[in-house]
């Protein structure tokens, strides 16, 4: 495996937290964040998949479809949005 160094800087309660963490898990800081990071990718590059496999099956008619059916009633009370 080809490894890269990065100097990470973090705030100090969340690098606490991970160290606490890291220490209950039988790890090193360093193996427990990079486990935590590729979790993370796997997570987004899972769902940027699903999405766009489902995307996939879209029909621009059939969303048209569905906003004409979008009443054009005023927004309901505190549901306004804010002047800008």
């Amino acid at each position: 495996m080809n490894k890269a160094a990065y100097a990470l800087k973090l705030p100090q309660s969340l690098k606490t937290a991970a160290q606490r963490l890291a220490r209950e898990d039988g790890v090193s800081l360093n193996q427990w964040i990079t486990v935590a990071l590729a979790e993370k990718v796997g997570a987004v590059e899972t769902a940027a998949d699903f999405f766009k496999r489902r995307g996939s099956n879209a029909n621009p008619a059939d969303f048209q479809e569905i906003l004409d059916k979008v009443r054009s009633d005023p927004p309901a009370k505190g549901d306004e949005l804010p002047d800008l």
